[in-house]
């Protein structure tokens, strides 16, 4: 076995000043306990054991640290996260607030087409000699004469209404409206019980026609009512359809009557079988559709 021994090698004095003690010499010997063969010896002083763990232990300090922070080893040491884990949490937080952005839009569509269905588009009236003095025009100054072009497309245009028999007979004639379905009504209209619509049952994937020509500004799925969509037509009338299996029109599609727009299914929360919810709104006032449909 191997032995270590320490022996002085200045005589031990009284009352040694701390400079002295610090600078003593000593030696580390290293012995075979077996036969105290001499095998290695160091030559040492108290300062020099003192700097050299101070050394040590910076130097083992700052590799932990740097091993630690930039190696995976910190992954396995409680308190630390792993890389992967922090990417996806940044992405699931780009997401988040994304999705938050989308849904706020459609929350702010959905009150719109709402306040629309309701009623509840305020006007806003304009001052014209409020606009002009604010844009600092000078009526005087400003030609009010038409020009030549102008007076030639006009006279074009008022030949070309005066001898259009169809717009003419469709001025005159009375608005029409086009069944959408053909079948029996289940539920009627019933403004107590705030159903502003007819139920009419017909088979699934039955073809869904528009009531008149108009303009789709809504088609969507939504939770309680499945695919729906809405038609804006001329008179102030806006015809809504829902329930359906499938659109065959999207958003800002222009529409004829009678033409397909939707097919007949039993979608949405708020439904037991496959029928049509039909609602008609007049000037943002829901009007009983079976006074001018005849779904029979």
């Amino acid at each position: 076995m191997i032995i270590f021994v320490m022996r002085f090698i200045m005589k031990k004095e009284k009352k040694i000043p701390l400079k002295r003690k610090l600078l003593h010499k000593y030696r580390l010997v290293i012995l075979n306990e077996d036969t105290f063969e001499e095998r290695i010896s160091f030559k040492l002083t108290r300062l020099n054991v003192f700097v050299l763990a101070t050394i040590s232990s910076i130097l083992l300090i700052a590799f932990t640290t740097l091993l630690i922070a930039f190696t995976p080893i910190r992954e396995y040491i409680p308190g630390y996260s792993s890389t992967a884990l922090k990417k996806k949490a940044v992405e699931l937080n780009y997401k988040t607030d994304s999705l938050q952005q989308v849904i706020r839009l459609n929350e702010q569509y959905y009150g719109s087409i709402k306040k629309v269905l309701k009623g509840e588009v305020s006007t806003v009236e304009f001052d014209r000699d409020s606009i002009i003095k604010a844009a600092n025009i000078d009526v005087s100054e400003v030609d009010l004469n038409p020009i030549k072009e102008d007076s030639i497309l006009r006279e074009k245009v008022d030949k070309e209404d005066k001898y259009n028999l169809f717009e003419t007979a469709r001025s005159k004639a009375n608005f029409v409206l086009f069944p959408p379905v053909n079948g029996t009504i289940s539920e009627t209209y019933n403004v107590k019980e705030k159903h502003y619509a007819v139920d009419i049952v017909v088979e699934k994937n039955t073809p869904i026609k528009a009531t008149a020509d108009g303009i789709v500004i809504f088609a969507e799925w939504t939770t309680e009512t499945g695919f729906v969509i809405i038609i804006e037509h001329s008179h102030g009338l806006i015809s809504v359809y829902k329930h359906n299996a499938s659109l065959t029109k999207a958003q800002g599609d222009l529409v004829k009557a009678g033409e397909v727009v939707a097919t007949a299914g039993n979608t949405g929360e708020l439904t037991t079988g496959p029928h049509l919810h039909f609602e008609l709104w007049s000037d943002g006032y829901p009007v009983n559709p079976t006074n001018f449909i005849d779904f029979k």
